[in-house]
């Protein structure tokens, strides 16, 4: 859930933990400032377990309004704070959440949702309504709120354009039939609204503890009154979020735990899971092959699993020099991904060679890899300008400490090696990394994208389309965006897919982003700790976790 923009750079943790959402649940079982041996935990002092306590070592979230979250970080806590008209089960299916059933139309452009009349807001002060829908909705899509993701996730909606752009005042095409029956209808028949309506954008949120809030006004969400599996307890910024269950929670399973503690600071997380003060952890290169082991001690508690995700360079298309595909692809050429996936992250991911990943629907089996070529790389290279037209070129990315992250390190030593090209690092506080993408304030970037549903259009739509507001490269070929209208509209299945595989060809031939790899989930669980796993996507996950010590 970028993110979901669920958003996760090449720095940081090396993709040990995948995660994560933005993704993106998926939960991120970040490594604190790395899962090395070597690093001590730095104690928190949060006192004693209680009984039926999952305790996780978690990110300090960006957000926790469900209008403006754009990573995978913020959304792990937003989807179980808050809820939604549908839901993904752990099968990945939508389910109905406050929604108790929906019907549509013949014509595909009309939803009518009927509302459970047993949901309750967290402070059991009232039932949720097709009203607080509405609210929410238009919260999402209003410019005046500055959400970056509204307009992505909830522009099928009629009316939603004349919304936003102040030529009404209202969005037409949602309709309070009655307080228990709201109407949505779109601009035209989608195969993945159903599943945008389960982005946080769609979630409900209570107007009168809201009201006119921007995603800039953010004190609402240090006690948010959600409708989700669990409550905020505490935010203490920094230091630690405490989750409670709702003991009224209107689906099934409702939550086992009696609540889940999340440690915002400390060392690394894997030394926190060997002192036993937190129950699940990822894994880094650093610690892999220890616990692989099948003889080690923590072989026992490990996991593996895929995650639908694909972590990218991305260039920016719109300007020179990179608005040229034959530099863009000597560049790619010119990355050994082979040698990244297993000798660097000791087979922690999966090599890319496209943008949709293994076990997403649509997947192109077929589709050539990307190959480690240096010298057509260096022909291409030659074909754009020769090496002096990266002097001086720049990578933009989002980290916290003074140094960047090893794949990246290692990406631009290929460059210098194969190509005689020098590329600086530029690192940026996380906010700020995402502003200067939005404003197009970059040459070259690292990133992440996490599935926010399991589906082609939410890589490929959302990310290169040249209308979506989430290009961030800028890139455009109307050949793409042709097939990709041709399959947003298309109902039958095998074609849709079809026409998906298509346009991935074309953007790989174009490489406006060089895809690096595609993450796998590496953790480790304690054996008292029931029913937990790692969805390929952020999705409401704790409800189904029990402690049984």
């Amino acid at each position: 859930m970028e993110t979901r923009r669920l958003v996760l750079t090449l720095t940081g943790i090396l993709m040990a933990v995948i995660v994560v959402i933005g993704g993106l649940g998926v939960i991120l079982l970040a490594s604190g400032g790395g899962d090395g041996d070597d690093g001590p935990s730095d104690g928190d002092g949060l006192g004693e377990r209680v009984e039926g306590e999952l305790r996780l070592f978690g990110p300090d979230p960006i957000t926790l309004d469900p209008a403006c979250a754009s990573d995978a970080g913020s959304a792990q806590y937003i989807v179980e704070i808050f809820s939604g008209l549908v839901s993904f089960d752990r099968d990945l299916k939508v389910i109905p959440d406050i929604a108790a059933d929906w019907e549509v139309s013949d014509d595909g452009m009309v939803y009518t949702f009927n509302l459970r009349s047993n949901v309750l807001f967290h402070d059991n002060s009232r039932p949720v309504t097709a009203n607080d829908f509405k609210y929410s909705l238009e919260r999402a899509l209003n410019p005046a709120t500055q959400s970056t993701v509204g307009e992505i996730y909830l522009d099928d909606l009629v009316g939603a354009a004349e919304f936003r752009a102040g030529d009404a005042d209202e969005v037409s095409g949602i309709r309070v039939i009655d307080p228990q029956t709201l109407e949505l209808t779109i601009t035209e028949p989608s195969a993945v609204f159903i599943e945008k309506l389960t982005y946080p954008t769609a979630y409900v949120v209570d107007e009168r503890e809201v009201g006119d809030a921007t995603c800039f006004e953010a004190n609402w969400t240090l006690t948010p009154n959600g409708t989700g599996p669990f409550k905020m307890e505490e935010w203490s910024l920094g230091r630690k979020i405490v989750l409670t269950a709702n003991p009224r929670f209107h689906l099934e399973p409702a939550p086992s735990l009696e609540r889940v503690t999340y440690i915002l600071s400390g060392g690394s997380s894997f030394v926190m899971y060997e002192n036993d003060e937190i129950d699940i952890t990822g894994i880094g290169e650093n610690n892999i092959e220890r616990v692989r082991d099948p003889n080690g001690d923590l072989n026992a508690d490990l996991y593996e699993s895929p995650s639908l995700s694909v972590f990218y360079i991305g260039f920016n298309a719109r300007e020179a020099p990179f608005d040229d595909a034959n530099l863009r692809n000597a560049l790619s050429l010119a990355i050994d991904r082979e040698l990244l996936a297993g000798e660097i992250l000791l087979d922690l991911v999966v090599p890319a060679k496209g943008i949709l990943p293994p076990g997403m629907d649509g997947y192109n089996d077929s589709l050539p890899e990307i190959p480690f070529d240096p010298d057509t790389a260096r022909d291409l290279l030659e074909e754009a300008g020769g090496p002096d037209v990266l002097d001086g070129a720049t990578i933009l990315t989002s980290g916290q400490g003074a140094t960047p992250s090893i794949i990246l390190q290692a990406v631009v030593a290929m460059w210098e090696q194969e190509l005689g090209v020098t590329v600086t690092i530029e690192q940026e506080d996380f906010g700020l990394f995402l502003l200067d993408l939005d404003k197009g304030r970059f040459e070259m970037f690292s990133l992440g994208w996490i599935a926010d549903y399991p589906d082609p259009q939410n890589f490929l739509d959302i990310k290169l389309h040249s209308e979506s507001a989430n290009n961030e490269a800028g890139y455009s070929n109307p050949a793409v965006d042709a097939l990709l209208d041709q399959a947003n509209r298309e109902t039958d299945e095998a074609a849709r897919l079809e026409l998906y595989q298509q346009a991935e060809e074309l953007i790989v031939d174009d490489m406006p982003w060089a895809p690096l790899y595609h993450g796998k989930a590496s953790y480790l669980v304690k054996p008292y700790v029931e029913g937990f796993v790692v969805p390929p996507f952020v999705i409401p996950n704790l409800r189904y976790v029990t402690i049984n010590r």
